[in-house]
């Protein structure tokens, strides 16, 4: 099985901002030429995976563990301090949905906005609008401008655009919580066919429950290292049995 992502040894660093200096200080130190002290906080530290085309796997992890950071990474939104990230294929991102809208145009005129951002061409877009149209499920309010809408509204227009793009790669973040349940259903059904269709999943969740049913493999990342990486089943079980014993103490 051929690899749709590889991360070999990777880490990513955030320079840390502290509140700055008094001021006579700080001009005396320029004065002198003396470097500033410059603190890193380190959110991936030497992480490396395969994720064959197809294949379906979660990541999992308390808040702060570097989940959202191996998004962006994948997302190529961000870039590794050190390493290397590869990634083949269409990549659809069900991450922020909507993010991408612009507030002062129509549901409408986003459509082909955020699309053409997502790789598609206009004659394609054209070809599959009453579609989304009708997936959105937003009726008349398709004409309305964005900033007229609901996050609820904003993340449906989001999900049918995304649905509507044949990615290679779903990069999905906690999307099953977002909107109300008959949205949630829909999403799962939507990433369900995908994969049916040979599309591969990249699922940050805190749903065990999720994870376990929607993937393969799992991954356990904590303070940035990768804790574990295995079947979604014993993984899921190993950070839980984590959990119950750091609840204990």
């Amino acid at each position: 099985m051929s690899a749709a992502i590889q991360l070999e040894t990777v880490s990513k660093a955030y320079r840390l901002h502290r509140q700055q200096p008094f001021l006579a200080k700080e001009i005396l130190r320029r004065v002198l030429q003396q470097p500033s002290k410059v603190e890193l906080h380190w959110a991936l530290k030497d992480v490396s995976f395969e994720v064959g085309r197809g294949e379906s796997i979660g990541v999992i992890g308390n808040n702060g563990s570097g989940k959202s950071t191996l998004l962006s990474l994948i997302a190529k939104t961000s870039y590794p301090t050190r390493g290397t990230v590869t990634v083949k294929g269409r990549i659809g991102p069900m991450l922020e949905l909507g993010a991408g809208f612009h507030p002062d145009l129509t549901g409408y005129e986003n459509i082909f906005l955020n699309a053409s951002l997502l790789g598609l061409s206009r004659e394609k877009v054209e070809s599959r609008l009453d579609s989304i149209i009708e997936y959105s499920g937003l009726g008349d309010f398709i004409y309305s401008p964005i900033q007229t809408y609901s996050t609820g509204m904003n993340a449906r227009l989001g999900f049918a655009v995304i649905a509507h793009i044949d990615p290679d790669i779903l990069l999905v973040d906690e999307i099953l919580a977002v909107g109300d349940a008959e949205f949630q259903a829909k999403c799962q059904t939507t990433i369900r066919q995908f994969i049916e269709k040979g599309a591969t999943l990249f699922f940050v969740s805190h749903s065990m429950g999720a994870v376990q049913d929607l993937c393969d493999r799992a991954i356990w990342l904590e303070r940035g290292d990768m804790k574990a990486v295995g079947s979604a089943k014993d993984v899921v079980e190993q950070y839980q049995a984590s959990e119950l014993q750091r609840e204990s103490k």
